[in-house]
């Protein structure tokens, strides 16, 4: 495999709500940031491996556990400003303040800790060899099928949101795809041009959907353990 320079961000602000200090609680024995930087290193894919965050905590944590963090996030660190705009502005200051630049950007969430190395090398080999200019992450829907999807009122009256998925087998319908934040991939200059991931002509590439789990709330934490357990072989 041929590596251009590349390298992989990982944002973390320290304002979480849904599970608060969620990107540095434990989990199994180690905050949950550190099985991202963990992967991130250990795929021998990065020129350098950034946190980037707003949160001294954080940013001492990462250090901890191998990753760099220049600077501290001092923009972007509310809770609108989309993940897109936090690469970006990195990408700037690491050029403007460091001068140092790069082919490829990852962006690796910090809420995937079941995401190993071996699927960064998979997914950077499918970039590569596809000569993409952005790849996100995704898994195909199974047993929760969005042709399913209804509404509900107050009176819990239920609404179909596709209709026509009512009349057809479900093994007739065409298969479905979610993105996850696992492993986005962009060129730098493309990224640039765009100012997102989803540029022109994006492409999915597809996770199992056990490494694809990221935890937002608390049901997705009680999910991520229990394949954690699985996978090690825990009891």
């Amino acid at each position: 495999m041929v590596k251009d320079k590349t390298i992989a961000i990982i944002p973390a602000r320290g304002g979480s709500k849904r599970i608060p200090r969620k990107n540095i609680i434990d989990f199994f024995g180690k905050p949950l940031i550190a099985y991202t930087i963990e992967a991130a290193i250990n795929s021998k894919i990065f020129d350098k491996v950034i946190v980037s965050t707003d949160d001294e905590e954080i940013a001492d944590i990462s250090k901890k556990y191998g990753a760099e963090v220049p600077f501290l996030r001092d923009i972007h660190a509310d809770d609108y400003s989309n993940v897109s705009d936090v690469i970006i502005s990195t990408l700037t200051r690491l050029e403007l303040e460091k001068n140092e630049k790069y082919q490829n950007v990852f962006m690796l969430m910090p809420n995937c800790p079941i995401r190993d190395e071996e699927d960064i090398q998979q997914h950077f080999e499918a970039f590569q060899t596809n000569n993409r200019n952005f790849q996100i992450s995704g898994f195909e829907y199974g047993w929760m099928n969005p042709w399913w999807a209804h509404t509900m009122d107050d009176s819990a009256k239920a609404t179909p949101f596709f209709k026509e998925a009512l009349t057809k087998r479900s093994q007739d319908l065409d298969k479905l795809y979610c993105p996850t934040g696992a492993i986005w991939i962009a060129s730098v200059s493309e990224i640039y041009k765009s100012k997102t991931f989803y540029g022109p002509d994006f492409h999915f590439s597809l996770l199992n959907w056990k490494s694809a789990v990221d935890i937002d709330d608390y049901d997705d934490l009680e999910m991520a353990k229990a394949i954690y357990l699985v996978k090690n072989n825990n009891t």
